[in-house]
């Protein structure tokens, strides 16, 4: 009997262990399932962020390569505009240079005292003073180089015939000289000095002041800024056009009448001549006086503007009696002298 309550005893106690494990590993079990689960939604949150990071990683390498793009593009469109221009500057150096070397030349040879006739063949007449025809050739010429050049037409009645000197005598006045010297160490065309300022007002301002003051002041401006364009008209064949519609200068397409009014003086005379100031302006019809006066102003700025580019090889006292001469032709031509074409 002992032994068989002992052995149930014993069956009682394993089948407590047995129930009790059973217990502490369902909760283990269940602990672990809780656990995993957890873990499957951790691992599902960072495979969703590993996802997105992908994507934008992917975005972010495109619009990077399309900028770079982008930027080699503009760098090679810079490069080829670079490449272009240098192209230009260097023929327009060329060019200057070739320009400057001509003008050298120019000047080295032919000044407007003493001009060299082979370089000038507009100068050279095929008969005498004294004689008066009509030229079959004309010349366009502007304010860079705007040169006593032959005229066709018959001279006006005022006109006088100025003989050349086979001597003459000059003296040196102190006060111009001294302001020409003090120009000359700082040359520019700035009217407040001393030189140009009495230029402007005894010579440049009279011979450009005529009885069209508006039309006056925008030749002197063209003058100045070297824009100024005069060029022969064509008398052969031409229509007749009534002198008030060239009062103002002339309609573009319009050619002058013989006889038709100047459109700086606004007298009935021979225009020969007409004026474009600047690229896009009209012409205006001028007279052989009006244009000798122009002219000379003209001469004057050329031979400054040499001076400014260093392109005249004289000392002080030639280049201040070549200032007095075309000082000198301003004068003459503001009184109403002016030279006629005789060839």
């Amino acid at each position: 009997d002992l032994c068989r309550l002992r052995s149930s005893s014993l069956e009682i106690k394993e089948k407590e262990i047995r129930e009790k494990g059973s217990e502490i590993l369902r909760e283990q079990l269940d602990a672990a399932k809780r656990e995993l689960k957890l873990k499957d939604k951790e691992c599902e949150r960072l495979s969703q962020v590993r996802n997105q990071l992908e994507q934008e990683l992917e975005e972010l390498t495109a619009s990077l390569f399309e900028e770079a793009h982008k930027m080699v593009r503009e760098a090679n469109v810079k490069q080829a505009g670079a490449e272009k221009q240098l192209k230009e500057a260097q023929g327009k150096i060329d060019v200057l240079q070739a320009e400057v070397t001509a003008l050298k030349t120019l000047v080295l040879t032919s000044t407007p005292s003493s001009p060299n006739r082979q370089l000038h063949p507009q100068l050279q007449s095929s008969g005498s003073r004294g004689s008066h025809r009509r030229g079959a050739g004309h010349i366009r010429t502007s304010s860079v180089g705007a040169a006593f050049q032959t005229s066709s037409g018959k001279p006006e009645p005022s006109t006088v015939s100025i003989q050349s000197v086979a001597t003459e005598e000059r003296e040196m006045d102190s006060v111009l000289f001294a302001e020409f010297l003090l120009w000359r160490e700082h040359p520019s065309l700035d009217r407040s000095s001393a030189f140009l300022s009495r230029v402007y007002r005894e010579d440049i301002g009279p011979c450009l002041s005529f009885t069209r003051s508006e039309l006056s002041q925008l030749v002197q401006r063209a003058v100045e800024n070297n824009s100024l364009t005069i060029e022969p008209v064509a008398m052969s064949a031409l229509p007749v056009v009534k002198a008030s519609a060239l009062e103002c200068g002339g309609p573009n397409g319009f050619r002058a009448s013989v006889e038709t009014k100047c459109a700086l003086s606004g007298l009935s005379r021979v225009c020969q001549h007409r004026i474009k100031l600047g690229d896009k302006g009209s012409y205006y019809y001028i007279s052989p006086s009006s244009r000798a006066r122009i002219t000379a102003v003209c001469n004057f700025f050329t031979y400054i503007r040499y001076i400014l580019q260093g392109l005249v090889r004289q000392n002080a006292e030639q280049i201040f009696w070549e200032v007095m001469r075309l000082r000198r032709e301003m004068t003459v031509a503001k009184l109403g002298f002016y030279l006629t074409d005789q060839g």
